[in-house]
């Protein structure tokens, strides 16, 4: 989707940290790509990016399978990333080839840090995108980054497969894990839930159909995670894992009356019985202050704020 992304939000001072730098940005064409390249551009950043070969490709657009092994390191050698951050991945928790979830989530990763640990250019920073989901039903009413993991489905296991299998490369590469929870903006894919909404909304639909209706969400706005990448890279607190949250919890149905209020009306809500997941996350609300602490101070955008845009774009 060619959706306007709007300038970015600050975290640390606007300092143009990466001046004369090379960014690697794996899945840069993705959703969350798009917003962590403007971000490090604006930050004095050269990016270069990886997508899945037949899609866009270009001069700093690489074409590349994460699960090639040898295209990997080729692409890793050609650009020599001074930072690396690593979006690519299956990360629709519904996707239907589970084997694929793990061969790209997995030995996507292990190929990446392997072609880095051996480039003769040494990073100072590459972020790992993991996932809040590797906490599952953790029954905490806040979330921060010792709880135990138990994850609850074949993506959350492939996450936290990944996050073990970067601690062997931490000797080598200054690793930063990020454990992004539930995040939202403009251009995001409408088999998400908060798009979907908005898009029924959009459409002045009468009714919608969703799953679960009893579930909580600590919901971000996509400009706070780039943002916060961007921080955590030119901070480098390399050797730990970072939950990337508001600390706010949202139920399905706050969300929903916010959206009532947005669009001037109140939409029809029918629960579909194919949509309610097995072992569905009741509540995910993580706590943000290991992330503070390291960059200097995190500023949320209110939900509300983040549905008016996208309503709005």
């Amino acid at each position: 989707m060619g959706a306007a992304v709007e300038a970015p939000l600050q975290l640390l001072s606007p300092a143009r940290e990466g001046e004369g730098k090379r960014a690697l940005v794996t899945g840069l064409a993705g959703f969350t790509g798009r917003y962590v390249a403007q971000e490090l551009r604006a930050a004095g950043y050269r990016v270069f990016g990886t997508s899945v070969p037949g899609h866009e490709a270009g001069e700093d657009m690489l074409p590349v399978d994460l699960t090639d092994r040898a295209a990997v390191a080729a692409a890793v050698q050609r650009v020599r990333p001074d930072v690396v951050v690593h979006l690519a991945a299956i990360a629709f928790v519904g996707h239907a080839d589970i084997e694929q979830i793990y061969r790209v989530n997995v030995v996507g990763t292990r190929n990446l840090l392997e072609a880095l640990a051996a480039s003769p250019h040494r990073p100072s920073a590459v972020l790992l995108a993991s996932s809040a989901n590797i906490y599952g039903n953790a029954e905490l009413p806040v979330l921060d980054e010792d709880v135990k993991p138990s994850p609850a489905n074949d993506y959350a296991v492939s996450k936290l497969s990944m996050e073990y299998m970067a601690r062997l490369w931490m000797d080598r590469l200054p690793v930063i894990i990020t454990r992004p929870f539930n995040y939202t903006g403009v251009g995001q894919h409408e088999n998400f839930l908060l798009p979907k909404i908005v898009s029924h909304f959009r459409r002045k639909a009468a009714e919608i159909e969703l799953g679960n209706l009893h579930v909580w969400r600590d919901f971000s706005d996509v400009r706070m995670v780039a943002a916060a990448y961007r921080a955590l890279l030119a901070g480098a607190p390399a050797g730990r894992a970072y939950n990337i949250c508001s600390g706010t919890g949202y139920s399905l149905g706050e969300a929903l009356d916010m959206m009532n209020r947005i669009a001037g009306y109140e939409i029809a809500v029918r629960v579909n019985p194919a949509f309610v997941r097995a072992n569905e996350v009741v509540r995910l609300v993580g706590d943000n202050s290991r992330l503070a602490a390291a960059v200097g101070g995190i500023a949320p955008v209110p939900l509300e704020q983040t549905l008016r845009w996208m309503y709005e774009a």
